[in-house]
């Protein structure tokens, strides 16, 4: 007799969070969460830097979403992603966020853990495109080409959340 058991819902995670050195300054931004380790272990995680994917390098000149609210601002032409350089990094930004849905469809995944503030991972915050440290209610590009496409977005500090609606 065999029996299966029903496959674990996967999860989409930054790489940042599971302790892997690859913010913009060379950080990692580890979430240290007994769900977390549990998931890990259930091989639940699937892991993502979309800036990494991307082609960028780390460190990297920090950047951030001009003239918009949100992310999908970016992807529907209306905003950009600029370094504090100046240098404009929107189509990086925008091949990123394709790769990690790539990485989330080829994967099942249903959900995503991502880095709250970041131009491509935030899903509550951003920063306000001035580099002074101002930030506001919006989605980085990444967050919002997955929502876009059906995936639940969790930050950081929404992790119970995530728990309790996952299958």
């Amino acid at each position: 007799m065999t029996h299966s058991t029903k496959p674990q819902a996967r999860i989409l995670v930054s790489a940042c969070l599971l302790g892997r050195p690859v913010r913009y300054n060379g950080s990692a931004k580890t979430l240290a969460h007994d769900l977390l380790a549990r998931w890990q272990t259930e091989e639940r995680i699937v892991p993502t830097c979309p800036e990494l994917e991307a082609g960028f390098s780390t460190p990297r000149p920090p950047a951030e979403i001009q003239n918009a609210q949100s992310g999908d601002d970016v992807l529907s032409g209306q905003a950009h992603v600029v370094e504090d350089t100046g240098r404009n990094v929107t189509a990086l930004y925008e091949r990123g966020a394709r790769s990690a849905l790539a990485t989330a469809l080829q994967h099942g995944c249903r959900f995503a853990l991502l880095t709250d503030g970041s131009p491509s991972c935030g899903s509550r915050f951003i920063y306000d495109g001035a580099f002074a440290g101002r930030r506001h209610h919006g989605q980085g590009v990444t967050a919002a080409l997955l929502r876009q496409h059906g995936i639940a977005v969790f930050a950081e500090s929404e992790i119970e959340r995530l728990r309790d609606l996952l299958p």
